[in-house]
């Protein structure tokens, strides 16, 4: 704590601290950058004494800052620029949506969408030639809802050089017609994943550290102030660099490196030495390099996520990474002392990263890095337990369990597994820790909508429709403890943010309402007021 710091006083509010000693105060203290007192206001105001500022909170409602568990900085920021085509119900929408923003940036050498869903395109099948109708002469590139899937045009296959000879990836599939076998214009895996780092190479650093500020800046208005990138490249995380030296990094990164599936043990093994020389280089409050990703599974959505029953439609996916690829590079990423992230979706791939997870542990001991598995929509009833026995954190992003878009989810499944989606509450049952997130861009990134759906249930877009499994629904405050502290905890920080308790930095945010006295609704119309970093005001709404 800075000593001769000045102190502000916020009293007159409600405040939740997220900590269990003493989950709610009236007021609180801070000096310089860090909570210097909690409690009572008449305990704070004696604290602060009679030089302290003191700000009236006027009955608004605090909490600690959000912790966006798993997150895409940089690629959440090019998406707010982007074609938005989130909530279109069908071709006629994509088409009116991908139409209206090419006539809009007429100089755009590229049309960039993002946020289709597999149940607004007959068959589930995007071909080139209805992208080729609304726009010929440009290239169009259109990102899934989850971001494992990729729409091109004709034009954007001819500039990629995307042909019938061209291989498929490893771990990834250029879709072809059964015919011909020319390209239909849709990508899946690794085969999007490669268009996307193409598309990176052609953006500018300006281009990029633009997309960075839009990105905290959405984040910070919204109530962030810590997001875990999932996916850290080279060229974003000298974005952040740039940032974070110019003074403009308000948010807080904790970064995982993400090791692409190559083929090569040898070239995946390089990644995982790259990510540990990052970690020991960036280390700072505002960018810390934490740890490494694998992405060992597709989506339910796109029957590509690796499930250990087939699809409603009989077929399966194997796993972008099967186990003896993945737990020779796990088990190194884990002697080198790195915190490791494992995207697993399907109940195939959870079991596999359970797997990989304990071969390490059998190699190199027990482990304190606090590994993580991602998604987990569907797990197996007799792996829910392997979390805790592992020590592993529960990722989970209650925004991919909307009502809105489960549609398609529950058809691809079509069985008994529909009764398991997204079961938050199996997770904590067992003893493991459960950290809330968004995966912004693949869902919108505001944490307050996020809370909506964790402790409902229920749709943001569209709150009239039916629960999805409503006795999964988690209380508010468990919620939010899921989306702050835990996700602190997740990513080695409990000490540092998360909650409200003298000695952490003073991350917080201020809404206008007590949304813990109203109807659940109330998180949907309610404003963050004032978001605080490090002590630091950094957005603030009259």
């Amino acid at each position: 704590m800075t000593d001769g710091s000045a102190v502000e006083c916020y009293v007159n509010g409600r405040v939740f601290t997220g900590d269990a000693e003493r989950p709610w105060a009236e007021a609180f203290a801070v000096r310089g950058e860090y909570i210097a007192a909690v409690g009572g206001t008449g305990e704070v105001r004696r604290y602060a004494g009679a030089e302290a500022r003191e700000i009236d909170l006027a009955g608004a409602l605090v909490l600690p800052g959000f912790v966006d568990g798993h997150a895409h900085v940089v690629m959440c920021g090019e998406a707010l620029s982007q074609a938005d085509l989130t909530g279109a119900s069908d071709l006629d929408e994509i088409r009116g949506l991908v139409g209206a923003w090419a006539h809009e940036h007429p100089a755009a050498p590229r049309v960039r969408g993002r946020g289709w869903s597999f149940s607004a395109v007959p068959d589930g099948t995007p071909h080139r030639a209805v992208l080729d109708e609304v726009l010929a002469d440009r290239p169009v590139y259109l990102d899934a809802a989850d971001y494992h899937s990729m729409w091109l045009n004709t034009a954007a296959l001819e500039e990629l050089g995307i042909t019938a000879a061209t291989p498929d990836p490893v771990g990834g599939q250029i879709v072809r017609d059964p015919e011909t076998g020319e390209p239909t214009g849709h990508l899946q895996e690794t085969a999007a994943m490669a268009v996307r780092d193409r598309l990176a190479e052609l953006t500018s650093e300006s281009e990029r550290d633009s997309a960075l500020a839009t990105a905290v800046h959405a984040y910070l208005s919204s109530g962030v102030t810590c997001a875990v990138d999932m996916a850290l490249d080279e060229r974003a995380l000298a974005a952040m660099v740039r940032a974070e030296q110019a003074g403009n990094l308000d948010l807080r990164v904790v970064a995982h490196w993400l090791v692409p599936r190559s083929g090569s043990t040898e070239e995946e093994l390089a990644h995982v030495r790259s990510a540990a020389e990052l970690a020991r280089t960036y280390r700072s409050d505002h960018l810390r390099v934490t740890g490494v990703k694998f992405v060992v599974d597709g989506v339910i959505d796109g029957c590509t996520a690796a499930m250990t029953r087939p699809y409603a439609d009989g077929s399966n996916a194997e796993a972008i990474w099967p186990y003896e690829a993945l737990a020779p590079v796990v088990a190194a990423a884990d002697a080198e002392g790195l915190q490791i992230a494992l995207h697993a979706i399907g109940d195939g791939a959870v079991r596999t990263a359970l797997d990989a997870l304990e071969h390490a542990r059998e190699v190199n001991g027990p482990s304190r890095h606090r590994h993580r598995i991602e998604h987990l929509e569907y797990v197996d009833p007799s792996d829910v337990g392997r979390l805790a026995e592992l020590g592993v954190t529960a990722s989970m992003q209650p925004v991919h369990a909307d009502p809105s878009i489960m549609e398609n989810w529950r058809a691809m499944l079509g069985d008994e597994r529909v009764d398991r989606g997204f079961a938050w509450p199996e997770m904590t049952a067992s003893g493991a820790r459960l950290a809330f997130g968004t995966d912004a861009p693949t869902a919108p990134h505001a944490p307050l909508p996020n809370m909506y759906i964790a402790s409902t249930r229920r749709s943001a877009a569209d709150p009239e429709l039916p629960a999805f499994l409503p006795h999964y629904a988690l209380p508010l405050d468990e919620s939010i403890v899921h989306g702050t502290r835990d996700s602190a905890w997740a990513c080695h920080a409990e000490e540092r943010f998360g909650t409200l308790r003298a000695g952490v930095l003073a991350d917080f945010v201020v809404v206008d309402s007590d949304t813990f006295g109203r109807p659940p609704e109330s998180l949907l119309r309610a404003r963050v007021m004032r978001t605080v970093v490090g002590g630091r005001t950094v957005r603030l709404t009259e």
